[in-house]
């Protein structure tokens, strides 16, 4: 039977507390370290070389489907009723709304030097010591909204430009793409700064601290955006019922983006799965 993902905000106390003892029970064990060095290592841009899955490719959507699908299972390995819950950032849209409360993820950083003071993840609370990361810092770091120069979250206007396009990713797959559901949700937008943060990355930087970057992982605020996000995937799935993902097969030779994405019956590195059997997960899991 499937199980059901909430939003953040309906958690009762119970599900709260249950949520936060089982995530940091994976990194007192260690667990979770290996999804943070496994983002980091699959955060290719499209400015490199190599294949891209995680980011800025039409693969973009599936790869974190199965990322949450991995975290979720180990979380229900030590608590059977726990389950991923998303963060509508259209509607809980302040620092003082869901999930920033004490008893969840705390709240954002010191200004000093952005340090996560509250919560459970904490470094002072001393079980939540950042270990993996593409800097030398120990402690989780957060910017609500950035004070000094600040932005505001994606709103329902900005998520519906993306929801409304009929297809799923386009030629040349990657962050330049100005037409396709994908990347508009992905949230490369034109220009530079503030403008060309759209969607999923601008709610990115306006966490700020450690969600900037590949080892965003770090921050378990990481789990219920892209829980969300998954979220709009399927939504615009509901809506666009006979598109599916694209592309379907693999780029030609002598196209430039040949062995740099994954297509739709293609594995998805490091998984033995395919976008195709992440395009319907219903067995799995439903939204609330």
């Amino acid at each position: 039977m499937a199980y059901t993902r909430k939003d953040v905000s309906t958690l009762t106390r119970t599900e709260r507390r249950r949520l936060v003892k089982a995530l940091l029970e994976l990194k007192r064990r260690g667990e979770y370290d290996e999804f943070v060095r496994m983002h980091i290592e699959h955060y290719v841009s499209d400015g490199e070389g190599g294949l891209r899955t995680a980011h800025m490719t039409p693969s973009f959507l599936p790869w974190h489907r199965q990322f949450l699908l991995e975290l979720e299972r180990a979380l229900r390995r030590v608590d059977s009723s726990v389950t991923l819950p998303y963060w509508d950032w259209t509607k809980d849209r302040t620092a003082a709304a869901a999930p920033w409360t004490a008893d969840l993820l705390g709240g954002t950083g010191r200004r000093a030097d952005r340090q996560v003071m509250t919560g459970p993840f904490a470094y002072a609370e001393g079980n939540w010591t950042i270990k993996e990361n593409v800097t030398d810092g120990k402690f989780l770091t957060r910017d609500l909204g950035r004070v000094r120069d600040p932005i505001a979250l994606p709103t329902k206007k900005d998520l519906e430009r993306a929801l409304a396009d009929p297809v799923y990713d386009a030629s040349p797959w990657d962050s330049t793409a100005r037409k396709g559901f994908r990347n508009k949700l992905e949230g490369w937008g034109e220009g530079r700064g503030p403008v060309a943060w759209l969607n999923h990355n601008r709610v990115h930087r306006w966490v700020g601290g450690d969600m900037v970057g590949g080892a965003s992982v770090n921050d378990p605020v990481f789990w219920m955006h892209h829980a969300f996000i998954d979220l709009c995937w399927t939504r615009w799935q509901r809506r666009h019922r006979v598109h599916r993902y694209l592309p379907a097969k693999a780029p030609a030779i002598g196209d430039e983006q040949r062995g740099r994405i994954v297509a739709r019956h293609e594995k998805l590195p490091p998984w033995d799965v395919t976008p195709d059997q992440l395009e319907d997960v219903s067995r799995i899991y439903r939204y609330a």
